[in-house]
């Protein structure tokens, strides 16, 4: 399925990311769903202050992956940190029952995975996540 292609002032690209969160020490935190469309919600939030377009977010019970679509202007570091930064402080927050399961406040584990996405891989790429929400619905 080919993609059409972003275009910039003086630039055209095609830039697509998978990106992988842990909570730390691998705690189950994603068992409620309130908690996931909460984080999805927030995170969404997130991603259009950076001008993001997310494709695809689902969660398991420990992490949460991510299809994203940027322009090259974005600063990734920059994006996930306000990520990891304001979701673990607002599902804190909102939801204080999950501090039971975390060590000193921790939320997130301070490593996360990225990878770039040809278009040719998309595809495949959005099937796995979409099948990552089953099995947290499974295991409950």
């Amino acid at each position: 399925m080919a993609h059409e292609l972003d275009k910039g002032a003086h630039s055209a690209y095609s830039l697509y990311y998978h990106f992988i969160q842990v909570v730390k020490y691998r705690k189950k935190v994603f068992t409620n769903d309130a908690i996931v469309d909460f984080l999805k919600m927030k995170t969404g939030e997130i991603a259009d202050t950076f001008n993001v377009t997310i494709l695809n977010i689902e969660c398991d019970k420990d992490h949460f992956h991510m299809l994203f679509r940027s322009t090259p202007t974005l600063n990734i570091p920059q994006f996930i940190n306000g990520i990891k930064t304001i979701t673990s402080r607002e599902i804190q927050r909102r939801f204080p029952e999950v501090r039971k399961d975390l060590w000193k406040g921790k939320f997130w584990s301070p490593s996360y995975f990225l990878a770039t996405s040809g278009q040719v891989t998309l595809d495949v790429l959005k099937r796995y996540v979409d099948s990552q929400g089953v099995k947290r619905h499974e295991n409950v």
